[in-house]
């Protein structure tokens, strides 16, 4: 009996055709699976915020899940496609940034970590990129997928965020808008790990013609 392998889906895109991978599929599962880790971790913080927030077993625990939480963003940012490579680049530098602050406000403050950036919001100018990151994948998900969790957090991490920075949020209205986050997160991870694969890869003769593109300008620079 001869076996004959599958060809693989051609797709027709915007400047020609191409093909899917294995590697393109797994990548796009392991990006779901990075945001799942990051959406659990962030609501078993906020549950435990919300319902221990006193305790110091608690808030200890916090920081591990903190972690943990920016290790998975960390990943999902390096995996996400995005035509847009400055832009990708950026959310990138965010997150770099947003880790090397909480890194250094743990050293700094004697509190446990998250209960520094509550007690000093200042911390947030710089903690708050790593945050800033994570807005600019809920931004491209909802302008790519057009998801309600993802049009309202856009808008509800930055107003939480600065409004703590600010000042002018009561603790009762913080506390259920990161509420509001930690459910909407977890909705939006989830829908993603029953979502389609190829439309979370995109149109891949985009990311070759910005490729060629890209190699083009460098040449003429050079030529220069």
């Amino acid at each position: 009996m001869t076996h004959t392998l599958a060809e693989p889906e051609v797709y027709q895109g915007q400047f020609g055709e191409f093909t899917i991978t294995k590697g393109d599929r797994l990548g796009v599962v392991l990006y779901r699976a990075a945001l799942m880790v990051a959406a659990l971790c962030f609501a078993a913080g906020t549950g435990l915020v919300l319902g221990r927030g006193d305790d110091p077993t608690v808030l200890r625990w916090l920081s591990p899940l903190y972690t943990l939480f920016s290790l998975a963003l960390g990943a999902s940012l390096l995996l996400i496609h995005i035509y847009m490579k400055p832009l990708h680049r950026a959310l990138q530098a965010f997150w770099l940034v947003g880790a090397i602050a909480a890194i250094a406000v743990a050293h700094l403050y004697p509190e446990p970590f998250v209960q520094s950036v509550y007690l000093h919001p200042q911390t947030l100018l710089g903690v708050g990129f790593t945050f800033a990151a994570l807005t600019g994948i809920f931004f491209k998900e909802a302008f790519c997928f057009n998801r309600l969790e993802t049009k309202l957090l856009t808008p509800l991490v930055p107003l939480l965020l600065l409004g703590h920075l600010a000042g002018v949020l009561s603790p009762g209205i913080e506390s259920k808008l990161l509420l509001v986050w930690a459910i909407l997160m977890v909705i939006f991870a989830a829908r993603k790990c029953v979502q389609a694969i190829p439309p979370d890869i995109g149109d891949k003769s985009v990311f070759e013609y910005l490729r060629r593109e890209s190699q083009v300008a460098k040449s003429a620079q050079s030529a220069d």
